[in-house]
């Protein structure tokens, strides 16, 4: 399945296509795209659209990022995934950064990694590895708590 989200990538619009890649849709191929071009894309190849202004799977006026939207929509509640989405919530919400410790971070890494590697298909390559490590983290972290 294709799926369309804006272009320069950062905090959530990296995590949503792990999180993608990794628990919907292993075959995910994942176009970017100026935002006005969004609708577009969507009616010429049937892409599913994210993080982007008034789609289902974006910021949600009750207060969700894309990240969360998309483990709403799709009944993902694994405790991993979950603590994950506070941090991405966190990270990806400028009024919420502070509300978690590691947010701060991850932010930073994303500006880092957009630096680094401003394509952004490049730049989804290199940081999957980063949340691989973040979730597999975030699963011991649940763990202890459960």
């Amino acid at each position: 399945m294709k799926w369309v989200t804006r272009s320069h990538v950062h905090v959530d619009r990296v995590a949503c296509p792990w999180l993608i890649t990794r628990f919907v849709d292993s075959q995910a191929e994942f176009l970017f795209v100026p935002a006005s071009q969004i609708d577009q894309v969507v009616l010429d190849t049937g892409a599913i659209p994210f993080d982007a202004p008034g789609v289902e799977l974006g910021h949600t006026t009750d207060g969700r990022c894309s990240f969360e939207s998309i483990l709403h929509k799709y009944g993902l509640k694994e405790p991993g995934l979950l603590r994950l989405a506070q941090i991405v919530h966190a990270a990806d919400v400028a009024a919420d950064i502070d509300t978690d410790p590691i947010a701060r971070g991850l932010e930073a890494i994303a500006s880092g990694f957009s630096l680094r590697f401003p394509l952004d298909a490049e730049n989804l390559a290199h940081q999957f590895e980063v949340y691989d490590a973040l979730y597999a983290w975030c699963r011991v972290q649940a763990a202890k708590k459960g």
